[in-house]
């Protein structure tokens, strides 16, 4: 058996449980042992809310537990079996080590993802800027593009509003986004998106330059620990033009939100009644509310370590151009790539990938 192939699997056993060491897994095993013994309980289900939420627990813990400890088993026995020396086997261990190298990259990107509420859902929303319906266009562009990730990534989405443009795209459009590690994966997203081309709403066909602004927040399941004084609050209805029967397209069942004390607004049609949107927007207007605290808190801790708070991250992260050359630049990394199609067709992992690897002054391989 080739050394290499040995020396290979010994540093990849080694990455493996430094990772497990710092996700604290044999701490979460242990969790997962308490929480079934809670859920072993005769009166565990008297409290189906609060059950549920255990339940829930529970399963996301076993699954990260077991990816780990199940990829550590692997790596071993691939080592044992290449330490066996048997030529017959050469051949599979060389195929298997190839293949755990790929699934130790793809874990350990995911690994940087500790966050609170990395691991969660999340809510995305575009906005479009300065550039009139260049900008409205350019929001349009940039909605398929993440909703082309989302479905390539294996994410369920759903259009929570959605307000088109006077002469095309979209004005805005919030989208709620399900699956493992979404709000981890789209923080590299958030800020404001630049983009160059010839325009095709100018006759004289001149470049354009377009913004659109990407906000985000984790959808938390269940109750936010966020109070809100209604009377800080201004509700306006109106008539949906979006998804959920033909009901509201004849009601006033679109719902928005105005938090006065911050200026925070959320709309909602996606749902059949005004009741649903309106309990739909609030509990967006709580993630938007908790999103803001953490991020002041960030700022004030940051500040009191006597670390460098920069401004202006997260504001023009990203430029697209497609005149006078191609070319997509994220500002933050200088990561960059001249296929600016495939980049608009949901091409975002690599971008991704050096944001979260920059977030922890690594330097991708």
């Amino acid at each position: 058996m080739d050394a290499g192939i040995i020396q290979q699997l010994a540093g990849m056993k080694k990455q493996i449980e430094k990772i497990i060491s710092s996700l604290g897994i044999d701490e979460k095993s242990a969790e997962i042992a308490r929480l079934e013994a809670v859920a072993g309980a005769a009166d565990f289900w008297n409290h189906p809310e609060e059950a549920q939420k255990t339940m829930q627990a529970m399963s996301r813990l076993k699954t990260q537990v077991d990816q780990w400890q199940s990829l550590a088993r692997r790596v071993n026995d691939t080592i044992e079996l290449a330490q066996l020396g048997d030529a017959d086997f050469d051949e599979e261990i060389a195929h298997e080590t190839s293949d755990l190298a790929t699934i130790v990259e793809k874990v350990s990107l995911q690994a940087m993802l500790s966050g609170e509420h990395d691991l969660g859902n999340a809510i995305l929303a575009i906005h479009a800027g300065a550039g009139g319906v260049d900008a409205q266009d350019w929001a349009q562009m940039l909605e398929r593009m993440y909703l082309r990730w989302m479905e390539q990534s294996g994410y369920k989405t759903e259009i929570i509003e959605r307000s088109d443009g006077d002469e095309a795209g979209i004005k805005s459009v919030t989208i709620s986004v399900k699956g493992d590690y979404a709000y981890g994966y789209l923080k590299s997203e958030q800020g404001v998106h630049r983009l160059v081309r010839l325009s095709p709403f100018d006759a004289a066909n001149r470049r354009h330059t377009s913004f659109a602004k990407v906000e985000l927040w984790p959808d938390i399941e269940g109750n936010i620990d966020i109070e809100i004084n209604e009377k800080e609050l201004r509700i306006d209805t109106y008539r949906s033009s979006g998804p959920g029967g033909q009901n509201v397209q004849k009601n006033d069942t679109a719902v928005r939100i105005t938090h006065l004390p911050t200026g925070v607004v959320v709309q909602c049609q996606n749902q059949r009644s005004q009741g649903q949107n309106r309990e739909r927007a609030m509990h967006i207007l709580k993630a938007r509310l908790y999103e803001l605290e953490r991020q002041k808190r960030e700022v004030e801790r940051a500040v009191l370590k006597g670390e460098n708070v920069d401004a202006g991250w997260g504001n023009q992260i990203r430029s697209y151009v497609l005149h006078p050359y191609q070319l997509v630049k994220d500002h933050r990394t200088n990561y960059e790539v001249g296929n600016t199609g495939a980049v608009l067709d949901g091409r975002l992992n690599e971008f991704m990938e050096h944001f979260l690897r920059a977030r922890l002054n690594q330097t991708p391989a």
